[in-house]
């Protein structure tokens, strides 16, 4: 899919038609000082039901099989791991972008791809700091 066919689209893919697929589910709460957390996930035909319902309520869907290996493993209701926060963080800044709006914290007008790369890790340093807090874990 070219990237003109995801702007027109939405970045939505079809539903993949294999019993190998893996779905993931996130959740990002308004306040910026937690990390998202894992809401659904599952293989085969739950995850094609999580898709299903990503694409009748109208939500961005991202294919990334390695980022949704890493998160299927969590725990539902559990925030994401620490090794998929730059990788989360990245979608959380195109979201915010595809719908008008900057990641909290971030003047609207930041829009040169270096300043994106800054944007997605300071969000990327952000979760993780507070997820080390919460784990009790020193930076």
């Amino acid at each position: 899919m070219t990237s003109s066919d995801e702007q027109n689209r939405g970045n939505l893919k079809p539903i993949p038609d294999t019993k190998d697929a893996v779905a993931v589910a996130l959740h990002q709460a308004k306040e910026v000082d937690r990390a998202p957390k894992v809401v659904a996930a599952g293989r085969g035909t739950t995850a094609e039901q999580i898709l299903e319902i990503a694409f009748a309520q109208g939500i961005k869907v991202r294919e990334d099989a390695d980022l949704a290996q890493l998160l299927s493993a969590v725990d539902e209701d559990s925030e994401i791991p620490l090794d998929a926060f730059a990788a989360v963080a990245e979608i959380l800044v195109y979201l915010y972008r595809a719908n008008g709006k900057a990641p909290p914290g971030h003047d609207q007008s930041q829009k040169s791809s270096g300043q994106r790369s800054e944007n997605i890790q300071e969000l990327a340093d952000v979760l993780a700091a507070k997820w080390r807090q919460d784990n009790g874990a020193k930076e």
